[in-house]
């Protein structure tokens, strides 16, 4: 995930704690806030491990989190990891993090194809469209 999208200043954690709306799964919490632009926060308490299991937390959420970076709604996110997720696989926090990001809505909404109305294909001639 590139620096551009990260929280980083205690103020803004804060922030996201008192203003912004929780959702939880068994291995992580997300709060958000809408805002301006996407940014996103990870913070894992000494509960979840060590310094090289927290910091590997951290790295798997924010890889999880860099996939769905297009598809979702400017805001700050924060999500927090619980204990179990010093022990847990990447594929089980990311399926975490789709589970609490559907949950509360935050992916953009998807132009429906029958919204649609001229299918013609600009590569042909009038002749060669279908009917």
């Amino acid at each position: 995930m590139q620096k551009q999208y990260r929280l980083r200043k205690n103020g803004q954690f804060r922030y996201v704690y008192r203003k912004g709306g929780r959702c939880g799964a068994r291995l992580l919490t997300l709060s958000f806030v809408r805002g301006p632009k996407l940014l996103a926060g990870f913070a894992v308490s000494r509960k979840v491990g060590g310094a090289v299991v927290r910091n590997r937390v951290k790295r798997r959420l924010r890889e999880a989190f860099r996939a769905q970076i297009p598809s979702l709604r400017r805001g700050l996110y924060v999500f927090t990891a619980r204990c179990g997720a010093g022990e847990a696989e990447f594929a089980q926090l990311k399926r975490d993090m789709l589970f609490v990001l559907r949950k509360m809505n935050l992916y953009r909404e998807v132009p429906k194809s029958d919204e649609c109305t001229d299918q013609r294909d600009p590569g042909l001639s009038e002749a060669d469209q279908p009917e």
